[in-house]
């Protein structure tokens, strides 16, 4: 296949043009295509913007675009740009989808990563109504989620142009080099690592190879629209994460980040840390996927070898 993808040269975006240039053509949307093609695999087509696949006429979509939430504090004018880094780039895709379909070539399907902060805070472990949660589970409402659901909405529109939508609602992504342990590994090296707040907070994960093979299942599989969950199939709470990170380094995890602490340093951004969501694959197992690394010492042992 002809496969357009945003956000290719990040975390998970390289990782994914590395499992998927053996067998497809890739082109990669960057704002820097002379950085960009130092990281991506040889024969990758790099462009500056979306329309400008017009000719080329792929037949699939990946849209992993967007600022990371986690990167300042949430100012009005940094909520604006989280919102507009996701909302914009997925915009131009479902136009790209408007004018191939008006030549006959509309994408077979879009694959547009969201967040499982499209649930909003769920009950912590031990609260009441706490309970796995699937892809049917009411969100909170709060910034987090709307942010996603106004990215999910957008990405939909793809839809009314006879291209497949799926939307996956990814967890932390782990492995070497980036994503979410990366900001985790120096405190916890150095025996300094521990919850933060109680620790009763879930915390959805999945290894940066699952995804990437969650991606492909889900550009190949024609019957499979709509949301996903994006995460390991065992979440844990945040004690529970710190207490196996800790192990698999051989160090202890005794410093507790007090909630107070986090607020103060992080605004409302602080919500990332202390709340969270027991997000379970339901309809990824269902469908057929299975998980390399289902379980967060498995991960992290690999990840950490």
């Amino acid at each position: 296949m002809r496969i357009l993808i945003t956000g290719g040269s990040g975390f998970v975006g390289q990782r994914l043009c590395q499992r998927l240039a053996a067998n497809h053509q890739l082109m990669v949307v960057s704002r820097d295509p002379a950085a960009a093609r130092r990281r991506l695999p040889e024969g990758t087509q790099v462009i500056a913007n979306v329309l400008e696949a017009l000719d080329a006429a792929p037949e699939a979509l990946v849209n992993l675009a967007g600022e990371s939430i986690a990167a300042k504090r949430w100012s009005d004018e940094q909520k604006r740009r989280l919102i507009d880094s996701r909302v914009d780039v997925t915009q131009d895709l479902v136009m790209l989808c408007a004018k191939l379909a008006a030549n006959g070539q509309a994408p077979r399907v879009l694959v547009s990563a969201s967040a499982m902060g499209f649930y909003g805070a769920q009950p912590k472990q031990g609260e009441p109504g706490q309970q796995p949660v699937t892809e049917e589970t009411a969100p909170h409402d709060e910034f987090a989620h709307r942010l996603c659901e106004r990215w999910e909405s957008v990405a939909r529109g793809a839809a009314e142009h006879g291209t497949r939508v799926a939307l996956l609602r990814i967890g932390l992504v782990l492995d070497q080099g980036g994503g979410s342990l990366q900001k985790m590994l120096p405190p916890f090296k150095l025996g300094l690592g521990g919850r933060f707040g109680d620790g009763r907070q879930f915390m959805p994960w999945v290894h940066r190879e699952d995804l990437v093979r969650a991606i492909e299942f889900l550009l190949e599989r024609d019957d499979l629209e709509g949301p996903f969950n994006g995460s390991a199939p065992h979440p844990v709470t945040n004690a529970a994460f710190s207490r196996s990170l800790a192990r698999q380094l051989g160090r202890p995890a005794i410093f507790p980040v007090p909630a107070m602490v986090l607020k103060a340093a992080f605004g409302e951004m602080s919500r990332l840390l202390l709340t969270g969501a027991d997000m379970r694959p339901a309809r990824l197992e269902e469908a057929g996927f299975t998980f390399t690394y289902p379980t967060l010492d498995k991960a992290l042992a690999a990840i950490l070898d």
